[in-house]
């Protein structure tokens, strides 16, 4: 048995009323949707409450921390596995427990991956507008096959590595760079410059570290293959995308697909139709015709849903119940 908890939900969305919420309520818990944690002051809200269950959105700084620890908040539960939005020396210093989930249906993501590759490979951003616009020529529509290409992919975790799989059902050669050592069958271990070099695809899926923040950049995109086609369902910041943008611009990179963007915090995950954000950057990559844009929507299938809120469930009642589990980041 473990006991109660007062928890609360940040940056509380509809889809956490599908499973997070239930589940956490069948484990006894209770539980009260508030708005996200942008700032020290948004804390005040929290008052008496035992846990926070938080999303990628958050910003738990050191100062909010101080805040929520005041409180008596006693334990954070990311409910994603990317915890770059934390400042863990800060929970550790204060006592604060952090969990996340550390993977979560790793097809989701590669399968956007995909789609994103997919949809730039054979232009159906600009068929799409064309059709709307009742014309049904196949000008500017010319794309390439994926059988035959290489494809690189830079990180190979469980995302990465379900990617390389389906790139192979393609017909692709896939060669791979990581920091931890892979065995997958017909996947080629290469360092990072020959994959730049030989790649007429890339695609990320390593974490945001400080080793890893703008990985891409202007002399990055500058070695690689001309009229490369890039992939980002990692994290934004992985990606300078200023640098992105020139290379676009200049022809250099022939294509970008993201989910991600390194500045996306208070616009992604809102609706910005009906007010203004000052992002030139954002608008400037929003604009450009090769460039295609989706609001870290890689995570968002029924099934990745239940088994974060399947893991959020356990680490809360593991905590609850004095226990740990492997998914505690601080212990």
């Amino acid at each position: 048995m473990h006991k109660t908890l007062k928890l609360a939900i940040t940056s509380s969305q509809a889809h956490d009323e599908l499973y997070l919420r239930p589940a956490l309520e069948a484990s006894g818990h209770t539980v009260r949707a508030l708005g996200a944690l942008s700032i020290p002051s948004d804390v005040e809200p929290y008052q008496d409450f035992d846990a926070v269950v938080s999303f990628v959105g958050d910003c738990l700084d050191a100062a909010t921390f101080e805040k929520l620890a005041k409180l008596g908040v006693r334990l954070v539960v990311q409910r994603a596995a990317g915890v770059d939005n934390i400042d863990l020396d800060a929970a550790r210093k204060l006592g604060l427990c952090v969990a996340h989930v550390p993977t979560y249906s790793p097809e989701s993501v590669a399968e956007h991956a995909a789609t994103l590759l997919l949809a730039l490979a054979r232009n159906l951003p600009q068929a799409l507008r064309q059709v709307q616009q009742n014309n049904f020529k196949l000008d500017g529509l010319l794309g390439f096959s994926l059988h035959g290409k290489t494809v690189g992919i830079v990180g190979m975790g469980r995302i990465g590595q379900v990617f390389a799989r389906i790139m192979r059902g393609f017909g692709c050669r896939v060669i791979a760079h990581s920091r931890s050592p892979f065995q997958i069958e017909g996947v080629e271990a290469v360092p990072l410059d020959v994959l730049w070099r030989e790649a007429d695809v890339v695609s990320l899926h390593c974490p945001l570290t400080p080793a890893t923040r703008h990985l891409v950049d202007a002399a990055c995109l500058h070695a690689a293959k001309p009229g490369l086609v890039l992939i980002n369902t990692a994290r934004g910041g992985v990606v300078d995308t200023a640098a992105v943008l020139d290379a676009l611009e200049a022809g250099q990179l022939a294509a970008y697909g993201a989910d991600v963007y390194e500045n996306e915090r208070g616009v992604f995950f809102r609706d910005c139709s009906t007010r203004s954000y000052d992002d030139p950057i954002l608008q400037r990559l929003l604009a450009q015709p090769r460039a295609l844009i989706t609001p870290h929507q890689a995570f968002f299938t029924h099934e990745a849903l239940r088994e974060i809120a399947a893991s959020v469930v356990a680490s809360v009642n593991a905590f609850a119940s004095g226990a740990r589990t492997a998914d505690f980041l601080l212990a």
